[in-house]
C-alpha cells in the first residue's frame, strides 16, 4: 500500500465570482487581500491563489499595479507559494488575464484547461438588490457568456510563462474534457510533469457536485497521468467541505477560500479565509493526516522558489 503524502492546502482568497453584496467579509482592497492571505498562510495554506479587485468597488481587475499593492507584502510576511490567476475575471481578454503573471513571474499560476459556459446568473435572483451598480450586469451577462481558453490560448499562456519565467501551473479542470485537453498538451510536451491538477465541481457549466463525478475524474486522471501528477479538489458553495474531506481521505489535496465558498457552516458566513483553512486543516488532522509545508510543496511540484519571482 502506497504511503499517503501530506495534504497540500490551497487557499483562493477572493476570486472573481462572488460580488461584494454577497458577504461583508470578502476581501476587496489590497490591504484586505494581503491581511487575509497572510492569515490563511499562518493557518496552514501552503499555496495562495490570488486575484485582484478594484479597491473602490470590488470589481475584479487584471491591473498589475493593483496586484503589486499586495504581492510584495504577502511574500515578505510568509513563506507560502503565491499563485497568480490567469483566469482573471469575466470578460477580460487573454492579454489582460495574463498581464500580472507576465509582469511578476510567479512560482505558480492558475490555468483553465478549456473553455466553459460560466453561469453565475442564478445569483441575481437570490440577491435582489446590490451594493454596486456593476454587480447585477456582471452576473446577469453570464446567461450568454463563454469563458474562452482555446488550444491556442492555452499554448500561448504556457509557453509565455514557462519559457520566460519558469512558472508552473495549477491546472484547473472543470469537466472531463479538460482532462483530455491536458493530456494532449502533456503528450506533446508543452506542459511537463509533475502536474498539479485541480478538479473543480459545482460551477454551472462544468461537471456537477456529485461524489461519483469526483471518483470518475480522479480515476480518469490516474489513467491519463499515472504517477506524474498531484491532484487537488475544490467544490463550489456548500459542497466545499464535503468534497475536500473526500479528497483528503482518497489521498488528494484540497482547496478552500472565499473564492470558492463564502460559508463556514450551513447559513453561516465565514469571517475570513483563515476560518476555512483552520476548519479544513482540523478535519485533515482529525483523519490522522499531515499538512504539507510550503517548502515540501515546492519540492513535490518542482517550483523555482520565492527568490525567482519579480516582486
Amino acid at each position: 500500500m502506497t504511503k499517503q503524502r501530506k495534504v497540500i492546502i490551497t487557499c483562493a482568497v477572493t476570486g472573481a465570482i462572488h460580488v461584494p453584496t454577497m458577504s461583508p467579509h470578502l476581501p476587496i482592497t489590497p490591504d484586505e487581500i494581503a491581511t487575509q492571505a497572510i492569515d490563511a498562510a499562518v493557518a496552514g495554506a501552503s499555496i495562495l491563489h490570488l486575484h485582484a479587485r478594484n479597491p473602490q468597488n470590488g470589481r475584479p481587475t487584471p491591473d498589475p499595479a493593483v496586484f503589486m499593492q499586495f504581492l510584495p507584502r504577502i511574500k515578505e510576511a510568509c513563506n507560502s507559494i503565491i499563485n497568480i490567476t490567469t483566469g482573471g475575471g469575466l470578460g477580460m481578454t487573454v492579454e489582460e488575464r495574463i498581464a500580472t503573471a507576465v509582469t511578476t513571474g510567479p512560482e505558480m499560476a492558475s490555468l483553465n484547461m478549456g473553455s466553459i459556459n460560466f453561469g453565475l446568473f442564478p445569483i441575481v435572483e437570490k440577491l435582489g438588490s446590490f451594493k454596486y451598480k456593476w454587480e447585477k450586469p456582471y452576473l446577469d451577462n453570464t446567461r450568454d457568456f463563454i469563458f474562452r481558453n482555446s488550444f491556442a490560448d492555452i499554448e500561448k499562456i504556457v509557453r509565455t510563462l514557462t519559457e520566460e519565467h519558469g512558472t508552473r501551473f495549477e491546472l484547473e479542470c472543470y469537466d472531463m474534457g479538460h482532462l483530455y485537453n491536458l493530456a494532449y498538451f502533456a503528450d506533446c510536451g508543452v506542459i511537463k510533469p509533475p502536474l498539479f491538477i485541480q478538479l473543480i465541481f459545482g460551477i454551472m457549466g462544468g461537471i456537477g457536485p456529485d461524489i461519483d463525478n469526483l471518483l470518475h475524474m480522479h480515476n480518469t486522471a490516474r489513467k491519463l497521468f499515472g504517477d506524474e501528477h498531484e491532484w487537488s479538489v475544490l467544490a463550489a458553495g456548500r459542497f466545499q467541505q464535503s468534497f475536500c474531506t473526500h479528497a483528503a481521505m482518497m489521498g488528494g489535496n484540497i482547496r478552500v477560500g472565499l473564492e470558492d465558498s463564502l460559508y463556514i457552516a450551513k447559513g453561516k458566513l465565514a469571517r475570513s479565509n483563515a476560518d476555512q483553512v483552520r476548519k479544513l486543516r482540523g478535519i485533515v488532522e482529525a483523519l490522522s493526516l499531515e499538512v504539507a509545508t510550503p517548502d515540501e510543496v515546492r519540492e513535490r511540484l518542482q517550483l523555482k522558489g520565492g527568490a525567482g519571482v519579480n516582486f
